[in-house]
């Protein structure tokens, strides 16, 4: 009974257009001088948050007033645009379509000033920049998961729904 009502509230009709895209309030303020890196995961869209997680990554340099955040959506190359995308914000942690997301990490000052020049030229050469599949990917976990593995010193550790972060290897 609580499997079946899971799967009915996963499947409800929210339309997407609709859905929460505030920010959640968790991400370090860009009003900060500070280098910053941060990472985040929500459930994903609809039925597939049951199982799943949608991440993506924040960068902060030092004295920047807005985050470059990098993330792959599927449907984008449905549109014939690539999957792996950036943009500036001042709110990089804004729900993902209704999810409230949680910070996976979070790297502040000389250590994420290090490695910002790294997360950016690693992104520039994503292999399947232009490519998604939901399983077993390359999807929105497969580019963190990527990231993670150029650079290591980030200590980036995905979470077990993070379905087709395994691809990256």
């Amino acid at each position: 009974m609580v499997l079946a009502a899971l799967l009915l509230a996963g499947c409800s009709s929210n339309d997407w257009r609709s859905a929460s895209r505030e920010p959640a309030g968790i991400a370090t303020s860009a009003a900060s001088p500070e280098a910053v890196i941060e990472v985040f995961a929500a459930d994903a869209f609809g039925w597939r948050g049951i199982f799943a997680v949608h991440t993506w990554i924040a960068i902060k340099p030092a004295h920047a007033r807005e985050y470059t955040v990098y993330e792959v959506v599927g449907w984008r190359v449905e549109r014939g645009q690539p999957a792996l995308y950036s943009y500036q914000t001042p709110t990089p942690d804004r729900y993902w379509y209704g999810a409230r997301p949680e910070k996976l990490l979070s790297l502040r000052g000389a250590e994420a000033a290090a490695l910002i020049p790294r997360i950016a030229e690693a992104s520039a050469r994503y292999p399947w920049a232009d490519e998604y599949t939901a399983v077993p990917g390359p999807n929105s976990n497969t580019f963190p998961a990527w990231i993670a593995l150029q650079v290591p010193e980030l200590g980036l550790e995905l979470p077990f729904s993070a379905i087709g972060s395994g691809y990256a290897d």
